[in-house]
């Protein structure tokens, strides 16, 4: 206790002070000099006894105790929450971990496996341009890309641990895994012998099958100089394996083709050697066919023909883990033949190999071969291949184990007693990879049917590259030299592992990329006359692709494809990239044009609205990572997204919600676009006038003929052209007049877009000059009416705006942009609406491949989503039934889960966008009654859908004349006794 005098009858035994009243000043003072002398007395040593009772003898409550410092005092800029329930979960700790967010699934540096080549080898391989080879793996879902992938990577990988079996080695993705599909692109390199043993470095892109991704596709082919078509001989031709070709064939890439699961006609169909050569040649004319059908001319055809003697066709099994091309297989009968006949002459493998394709025959007793039909013979692909590889397969399958072991002895196959007790499904796959090796038949055909990089530059540059041929930056893309300026072209993003950047796909067209490299980074709006979409980055990283890893480097030299990081942030989709010291004006590479449309869309929301930061950051890395994709906010304040399909966009939602920022978030139904267009002419002139009534425009509207639209799209024609050479495109193959064929303004909107402007104006009416004064504002009116049409803001189609006559001022103040642009689209809307428009929907092409007992079951599918039948037929040598039919994308939502569900599970379909067509009904037909929750009838479908997506998008429910004719106009169609309501 502390030793202090204390006066006890100046306070109470609460002490509360009771004394009397201190009213001096002074006193006070002289109290407090009094108490300090005291406290100083005390606080001695020799006189101070410490104990644990407070300093006076007041009584605290035990809650006013204070045993440890306020959260303010510890962290003054903290902010304090207090929460009076605890609403967490038990389950859910108090502190969370830090949680790392995982694209896909990796490897680390440390853990990389071991391969048959260093990594120093193949980095001086990629200084070597004609060693390179850059192909992309295409084909239909489940034909087999990534299981023939992933025996290249068996070859290459020597990891005991076998850690990629369990996973396809290029199926990095979560989702990918759980699917039992590729979703992504993915790039890896590999160093491989040929059947010589010399070593090429490949560098592969492992693409989607499903429709739905072939915007992967397209920017893989992109950066490739050669397609590998894998091909399931069983199903043949599917829908897109013919539209991946025709795809390849338009790039002006080189084709060869893999005929996968060969051992499917052994062991499943059980087909005799004479019917699975009629089967395999089946598929190859099929093929041969849709290339014929391409180029329109025998001699392109025959050049791009394939063949097995020629050596671009492959024998495969990929779930076997073996392959042989003609030459290789030859090889082996030669290289047998050689070593027990060394007196005679050494025997051609590449001659004999031409000898085992088509009709052509073995006389044994002459021991020539002959082009004619020998009596009792078969053809040599049957004899010399099929069937001693029916024979190895029956004896592997069978029970005994003396017989397939003297058979291995003969053909030279070592196998252990150990080896020989293995189950079939193991057996069979070691006994067919020891019989055929390594996979060098592949390597030989990609090396001699596919360009290398220097060999392919040119052809390159010339169709990508969107400035002058003649142009510094062209020549030396076309020379691909890694001492020559730098030039990058990219195609695609990669998030990082733990998505906090993106790693760019691009390939190295001419000189040398370096970390720490200072690049001008050209965006796909990028321009000499607009520079405003380039930006000035620096080289964070490089790294090589290889699947579930990447291999740092410090360069990559021309030729070869890299993964840049730093310059993710200035591009959208696609880009160039040159040197910020580029001794020459830059141009660009032009954007990915897609075979295909993103028709269907979705709303999305966060599910708390705080979170809309985040979910607008994750649609951003959406629309990077996902080619197609596009996104955009309506007035409503939507936010939409548009993809190809269902499983698309069931895929952009998963990276959404798990990968790009794990909130939840809010759907709506699926939707579709639509279009709008006009199926007759004006029945009036319609004009309209400036604000200021100094100007005055009249058009008219009326449809295009049939394919102008595609020929636009598809870019047979573009307003790029010289006017004599567009003049000629009309006349030659639509028979337009002169008048019309030479004054075409614009294609629109985007200037390639299905519309066309046409000046159709009179030099003796009009003054030409001054009308050709606002011609880029009239043409930016036009554009905007295509862009979203009067009916629902939906793009217009397949229409062709003429300007008969027009009145300008010869004051350039009276005619400025703010008084033409907008007089423009008004006029435009009003002749839209006066040749009777119509909605136009997107028709999916369904490819469906059953049995026949489910053909029945299909047809009422069909029936009830407005599908209908265009083609039946029977797979040749296969138990299947192939089934075309077209769908309105509308009504297939949940097509593909109905069709299996009628069928048992036996029926499996793809669809893929094939045509607009034009719904039934008029849309603007206001005596139609629409009753909620209630089909409507097929001739209300239009006003249906127009109804509906102007309430989606927050428009009134009719279009308004008022918005879209001019007074004046409105009293002259009054005047005429026409009916305001047959436009409205």
């Amino acid at each position: 206790r502390l030793l202090c005098p204390m006066d006890e009858d100046l306070y109470d035994e609460f002490g509360t002070y009771i004394g009397p009243d201190i009213d001096d000043d002074s006193d006070s003072a002289s109290y407090e000099d009094d108490w300090r002398g005291r406290e100083e007395h005390v606080m001695e040593p020799e006189t101070m006894i410490v104990e644990s009772e407070p300093h006076s003898s007041a009584i605290v409550l035990h809650e006013d105790k204070k045993y440890y410092p306020d959260a303010e005092e510890v962290y003054p800029d903290a902010e304090v929450l207090v929460q009076e329930e605890d609403t967490q979960a038990l389950s859910e700790p108090i502190v969370k971990p830090i949680k790392v967010k995982k694209a896909g699934l990796s490897y680390k540096p440390e853990n990389f496996p071991p391969t048959t080549f260093t990594k120093d080898y193949m980095l001086e391989m990629m200084r070597v341009p004609h060693l390179i080879r850059c192909v992309s793996i295409v084909g239909h879902l489940h034909h087999g890309k990534t299981t023939f992938v992933q025996t290249l990577v068996d070859q290459t990988h020597t990891d005991d641990a076998n850690i990629f079996k369990e996973v396809r080695y290029t199926d990095t993705r979560f989702d990918e895994r759980e699917r039992g599909m590729s979703i992504k692109a993915t790039p890896m390199s590999l160093v491989l012998p040929d059947s010589r043993g010399k070593s090429f470095l490949v560098h592969f892109l492992d693409t989607p099958g499903h429709v739905n991704f072939s915007d992967e596709v397209t920017a893989s082919l992109r950066l490739s100089d050669g397609a590998v078509i894998v091909l399931d001989v069983v199903e043949g031709v599917m829908i897109n394996t013919e539209r991946l070709l025709r795809h390849a064939l338009q790039e002006g890439l080189a084709i060869s083709l893999v005929l996968n699961k060969i051992d499917r006609l052994v062991l499943e169909l059980k087909l005799p050697p004479q019917d699975a050569y009629y089967k395999i040649k089946h598929v190859l004319d099929s093929v041969n066919q849709i290339i014929l059908d391409f180029f329109q001319d025998e001699e392109k055809a025959h050049e791009h023909k394939l063949s097995p003697e020629r050596g671009n066709v492959l024998f495969s099994s990929a779930t076997g883990g073996w392959s042989f091309s003609l030459p290789t297989y030859a090889q082996i009968y030669t290289n047998r033949y050689n070593r027990f006949a060394k007196s005679k002459k050494p025997v051609d493998n590449r001659a004999f190999a031409k000898r085992l394709w088509g009709d052509k025959y073995f006389d044994r007793d002459t021991r020539r071969f002959s082009n004619q039909p020998i009596p009792g013979g078969q053809r040599t692909f049957i004899e010399f291949v099929l069937e001693p590889l029916y024979k190895l397969y029956s004896h592997s399958v069978s029970e005994s184990r003396e017989e397939l072991k003297a058979l291995l002895r003969e053909v030279g196959v070592p196998m252990t007693k150990e080896e020989l007790q293995l189950d079939v499904k193991p057996l069979v796959k070691l006994v067919m990879t020891r019989f055929f090796g390594d996979a060098t038949g592949f390597v030989d055909m990609i090396t001699e049917h596919i360009p290398s990089p220097d060999a392919a530059a040119q052809r390159k540059v010339e169709h990508s590259f969107t400035g002058p041929m003649n142009s510094e930056m062209a020549i030396a893309a076309s020379k691909c030299s890694s001492s020559g300026p730098l030039i990058v072209h990219v195609s695609k993003f990669y998030p990082d592992e733990t998505v906090s950047y993106f790693n760019a796909l691009g390939r190295v067209m001419s000189g040398t990329l370096q970390i720490g490299q200072n690049v001008k980074v050209l965006g796909e709006h990028y321009s000499l006359e607009d520079e405003e979409d380039m930006t000035l980055q620096v080289i964070e990283g490089l790294s090589i692709g290889e699947g579930m890893y990447t291999i740092d480097v410090d360069n990559v030299p021309a030729g070869n494809w890299v993964l840049i990081k730093g310059v993710d942030a200035s591009i959208v989709k696609t880009g160039t990239i040159v040197s910020d010291r580029a001794p020459f004006d830059s141009y660009i590479f032009r954007p990915l044009r897609f075979n295909t449309l993103s028709v269907v869309k979705i709303a999305v929301e966060p599910l708390n609205p705080s979170e809309l930061p985040k979910m607008l950051d994750g649609i951003r890395k959406i629309n990077k990572t996902y080619p197609l994709c596009t996104t955009k906010v309506e007035e409503s304040g939507e936010h939409v997204i548009l993809g190809t399909g269902e499983i698309y966009l069931d895929s952009i939602m998963y990276d959404l919600r798990k990968t790009f920022t794990e909130i939840e978030v809010k759907v709506s139904d699926p939707v579709v676009t639509f279009c709008e267009t006009v199926v007759e002419t004006s029945s009036l002139k319609c004009f309209a006038e400036t604000p200021n009534k100094e100007n005055k425009l009249t058009m008219i509207a009326q449809p295009l003929e049939p394919g102008i639209a595609e020929d636009i799209e598809n870019e047979r024609v573009s307003t790029k052209w010289e006017k004599k050479d567009i003049r000629n495109f009309f006349q030659e193959k639509y028979q337009w007049d002169i008048l019309s064929a030479r004054n075409i303004w614009a294609f629109g909107p985007d200037s390639t877009g299905p519309n066309i402007l046409v000046n159709d104006c009179l030099p003796s009416e009009v003054n030409i000059s001054l009308l050709n004064t606002v011609k880029d504002h009239v043409v930016q009116g036009f554009d905007w009416a295509a862009r979203e049409g009067p009916l629902c803001e939906e793009p217009i189609r397949n229409v062709k705006f003429e300007i008969v006559h027009a009145s300008i001022a010869s004051e350039p103040i009276l005619r400025a942009g703010n008084q033409i642009i907008p007089t423009s689209r008004r006029v435009a809307y009003s002749a839209f609406l006066t040749a009777k428009p119509r909605l136009m929907e997107p028709i999916y092409l369904v490819d469906i491949i059953s049995p026949p007992d489910t053909i029945t079951a299909i047809y009422n599918v069909l029936s009830r989503r407005r599908g209908h039948i265009i083609e039946e037929k029977k797979k040749e040598g296969s138990p299947f039934y192939t089934v075309r039919a077209y769908i309105p994308v509308i009504d297939s939502f949940g097509f593909e889960t109905d069709m299996r569900a009628h069928s048992q599970g036996q029926a499996f379909c793809v669809s893929v966008f094939h045509h607009w067509d034009i719904v039934p009904g008029d849309p603007l037909d206001r005596s139609i009654i629409l009753r909620p929750l209630e089909d409507a009838p097929t001739p209300h479908l239009a006003r249906d859908f127009m109804v509906k997506t102007r309430r989606r998008k927050g428009l009134s429910e009719d279009v308004s004349r008022n918005k879209f004719f001019d007074e004046d106009l409105l009293a002259r169609i009054e005047s005429m006794g026409i009916d305001l309501n047959s436009y409205m």
